[in-house]
Parts: structure tokens; sequence; C-alpha cells
């Protein structure tokens, strides 16, 4: 789930990026197009700093990426992602990844190492440790693939944890379907989703939606 890069910035500037952290999540692009497909810009306020030098690290447009803190004692509901995942660890003690589908924990410390994830498992992040975790997460852009006979396709979240059934259900396979190359356009506004679909997909699609969503195709 977890995976090494060849990037990588001088730890010293760890502490520095941790230093910009706020409580909960705190954005440091702005879109430029397209939220999921387009690359995104780094906000003024970073430019010129240890947060735009790590985040230029990685040699290639990028999505949204954020600072990210966890406060001690504290995880995360499980969830998967439609889009991959870049980790840069900056602080924290007693941290990591864990993949909830293989059992698998992955540690994390402050190497200096940009991580690529597959955001597409049921993971969560855990903090044991006594200070705060906080990670530089950036988003990897969606590929515009290129369809054939494609379908609209528009879900809409309702019931009761509906954000927690939709993370645990749909996004594992949105995001291997992404990958496969058999969805394209994939937007969100507010508790509905819009993407396109390889048409011949319909069924298996469906049968990953929750019964308490509503969903519908042309």
């Amino acid at each position: 789930m977890l995976q090494k890069t060849e990037y990588s910035v001088y730890k010293n500037i760890l502490p520095v990026c941790a230093e910009f952290a706020r409580d909960g999540k705190l954005a440091l692009n702005c879109a430029t197009g397209n939220f999921f497909y387009d690359p995104w810009e780094i906000l003024p306020e970073y430019k010129d700093t240890a947060i735009a030098t790590a985040i230029e690290a990685l040699p290639f447009p990028i999505g949204e990426a954020r600072l990210v803190k966890l406060e001690p004692g504290k995880c995360y509901f499980a969830h998967a992602d439609i889009d991959d995942r870049y980790h840069l660890n900056l602080s924290g003690t007693y941290c990591s990844l864990h993949d909830l589908e293989y059992n698998v924990s992955y540690p994390l410390t402050q190497d200096g190492i940009w991580y690529r994830m597959d955001a597409g498992r049921i993971h969560t992040a855990i903090n044991a440790g006594e200070y705060p975790r906080v990670q530089l997460l950036v988003r990897e852009l969606l590929p515009y693939n290129k369809l054939i006979n494609p379908v609209n396709f528009f879900i809409r979240l309702s019931g009761e944890n509906a954000r927690y059934r939709f993370d645990n259900a749909l996004s594992p396979w949105l995001n291997n379907a992404v990958k496969r190359g058999i969805i394209n356009n994939f937007e969100v506004s507010m508790a509905s989703v819009y993407f396109d679909l390889e048409s011949i997909y319909i069924s298996e699609c469906v049968n990953q939606i929750p019964e308490q969503f509503k969903y519908e195709y042309q």
C-alpha cells in the first residue's frame, strides 16, 4: 500500500514545514481547473518557504496539497479514496498507516522521503504517540481516460453513515476503475458524485452501490 519513491527532501526542513500545521487540515495550494484532473498551484503565502521546497521535490503536476494534523491517541475512520496520494511525514512518534484489508502496518518516520500510497485499499492512520502527527499529503491527479461508449452516471449519498458507506463500498471500486481506464470526468457536488462510465460496466458499478443510495444513468 505504501511505497518509497525516489523523491526526497533534506530532513532539516521537516520540522519547519510542521510548524505551519493547524488543527485538522490546512490547504497549501489552489485549483487551476478541474479539482481531480488539472494541476494545482501553490498559494502565494507558501511560495519561497520550506513548504514550497518540499512540494517541489515532486517533479510533476500535482493535485491538492494539505498539511494534515492528527492528535495523539487518535485515528481516522476506515476508508479508501478514488485518488492515490503522496505522503511526506513531518512529525510524530509511534505513528502508522494501516492497511485494513491485509492487516499490514506501515510505520511513519521523519526520513525525508516521499511515499506513494495506493489509496484504493481500505486504510486508516493511527497516532499512538504523545505528540501530534503532521503529514504533508498530496493528491495524485486522475488521468483523463478515453471511453468508447460511455454513460453518464449519478449517485446520491443518503441514509445513515452515508460517507462511511461510500468510502468503504464505492471508493475502492472507483480507484480501481480509474486505473482500469473505465471511468472519466469524476465530480463531487454536495452529497452526490457524477462520472462517465464505460457502458459495459454498468452492472459491475451498480453491484457496488449501497442499497440506501440513489443512482441513475443515461
